[in-house]
């Protein structure tokens, strides 16, 4: 059982390995199914919590079904993504499956996988050149923060005592503008006059959000409401708030809320003391959707078809307080 997971591109030393293992076309043309297969994962950043944690997951289903798996990260560069994927064609995958960095740019190239008969997934963006996209509706998953966030602004908040909200978002990524769109037309419908966007920043991964929410902090003091498309927005404005103010001591009115679904989220929304309010997830835990991924793969080896409709939607859902406990069991 071959089990690789990379932080960056296969080396040349790497890819003749598996060339020498080729023996023509994947086979994931072949009709019936089989016990093992080949999947050849690559994603936007590893060093994502989120994409840590449900790859770390997937990867021991995987294993448990004695399937040869690589799953590698193209730090956000679509040129090495693309070289990735050329690397799994060479290496006869049954399925790739791609969580690009650009959607535009790897549509190539996975075109090229579909002719030497090699199943593509894409997880996130709705491409063409797939056999199956597992996406989000980026733009609902916005609104449906921005809907949760609501509730605490109107807990806390009146139209004479405005919120003071901050928008966390990374618009060079197209479904992580979708997400902030939504964020703001999920506060705009169901905020009560009763908030004011202060700033709009970048917040990515968990360093960058926490400068990005101490410089809005610094210019505004009166900041309390912390809104993002991922968990490395939560993360860094929790640290912020938490830095600002300390543990237990920030004030009720204080809150982040983001999506995605981490462990150090998680703690913070179960300690009580910090300033993590809700979490909008999506299957659950990062066992939860490392399984409805695994599911899809099924799908897709089985032979489904997916001609009609092959943009898979995704649930999501709030966490909260009154589930937390749930989803930590399968964390």
């Amino acid at each position: 059982m071959k089990k690789r997971i990379l932080a960056a591109i296969l080396t040349i030393a790497m890819a003749a390995a598996v060339l020498t293992g080729c023996t023509g076309p994947g086979p994931g043309g072949e009709s019936g199914e089989k016990d093992s297969y080949k999947v050849g994962i690559t994603i936007q950043n590893l060093s994502n919590a989120y994409w840590a944690g449900v790859m770390g997951k997937l990867g021991g289903l995987l294993e448990e079904k004695g399937w040869d798996y690589t799953i590698v990260d193209c730090k956000d560069n679509s040129g090495t993504q693309i070289s990735q994927i050329e690397n799994f064609i060479i290496s006869g995958c049954d399925l790739i499956m791609v969580h690009a960095s650009d959607a535009v740019a790897v549509e190539g190239v996975c075109k090229e996988a579909l002719e030497r008969g090699i199943k593509v997934m894409c997880w996130d963006d709705p491409m063409e050149n797939t056999t199956a996209n597992w996406v989000l509706d980026n733009k609902v998953l916005g609104e449906e923060i921005g809907k949760t966030a609501s509730e605490f602004i109107n807990e806390h908040f009146t139209p004479e005592d405005k919120a003071k909200v901050t928008v966390i978002g990374y618009p060079s990524t197209k479904v992580l503008k979708d997400r902030a769109d939504g964020i703001k037309e999920g506060l705009e419908a169901n905020c009560e006059d009763n908030y004011e966007i202060i700033a709009e920043v970048d917040g990515l991964e968990a360093p960058e959000a926490q400068t990005n929410v101490e410089s809005v902090m610094s210019a505004h003091p009166d900041a309390n409401v912390f809104v993002g498309v991922c968990a490395g927005a939560m993360i860094g404005s929790n640290e912020a708030l938490l830095a600002e103010y300390g543990r237990g001591n920030i004030p009720e009115n204080y809150g982040v809320i983001t999506t995605d679904v981490t462990q150090q989220q998680l703690d913070s929304l179960k300690s009580g003391d910090e300033a993590v309010r809700a979490i909008v997830g999506f299957e659950g835990s990062n066992l939860d959707t490392a399984k409805a991924c695994l599911e899809m793969f099924e799908r897709i080896l089985s032979g489904e078809d997916f001609s009609s409709e092959k943009n898979i939607i995704r649930d999501i859902g709030p966490i909260t307080v009154d589930n937390i406990d749930e989803i930590l069991e399968g964390m």
